[in-house]
């Protein structure tokens, strides 16, 4: 296991462009990461950073009545409350369709504007008009992050993307899949 995947993936393009399958062949030989691995190689914060994708364990307050859930989510917020937050989470569509709604979400004209630390700016309200996007808005709450949170570079967003890390809980990963795609 590499130390930094992310990282070890950057580097091993040398900065050129490559394809999304050139990105997942390399992840694949470079191996699955753990979790914890993945938050400690990065930019760490207590508070989701908005406009950016965040990585974090979590624990959901009503995971006894939730069909399934995400314990490892990649999420990009889209609203902030004092108890906590409203996000994209990336790990209920399969890899393709998360690469689609980054794509969707980077091409959106009156919600790409970057500010100068280059962050993707989104609203709830237009995030909610997108039918893959809607299907998976979630509910984080403060109090049940278990770890710190790891903010996703704008330039690691693909890597991030296609990274194989989700961790569903009383379900399959096909199943999520295919239960999140019937929402769209």
């Amino acid at each position: 296991m590499v130390d930094n995947l992310i990282q070890s993936v950057q580097d091993a393009t040398k900065d050129a462009p490559k394809s999304i399958n050139w990105y997942r062949d390399k992840i694949r030989e470079f191996g699955k990461p753990g979790a914890l691995d993945l938050i400690r190689d990065g930019r760490r914060t207590t508070r989701p950073s908005a406009f950016n994708l965040n990585m974090f364990v979590y624990d959901p307050k009503y995971k006894k009545t939730l069909p399934y859930y995400d314990t490892f989510p990649l999420v990009l917020p889209l609203e902030r409350y004092s108890d906590g937050f409203l996000g994209l989470n990336f790990h209920y569509l399969p890899i393709p369709l998360r690469v689609r709604l980054l794509d969707k979400i980077n091409t959106i004209p009156e919600d790409n504007q970057y500010s100068e630390r280059d962050q993707l700016r989104i609203s709830y309200a237009r995030a909610s008009t997108i039918p893959m996007a809607k299907a998976v808005i979630k509910r984080y709450l403060y109090s049940h992050l278990k770890s710190q949170i790891r903010v996703v570079s704008p330039d690691e967003w693909v890597i991030a993307v296609l990274l194989p890390v989700q961790r569903f809980k009383k379900a399959s990963t096909s199943k999520v899949y295919n239960e999140t795609k019937k929402l769209f």
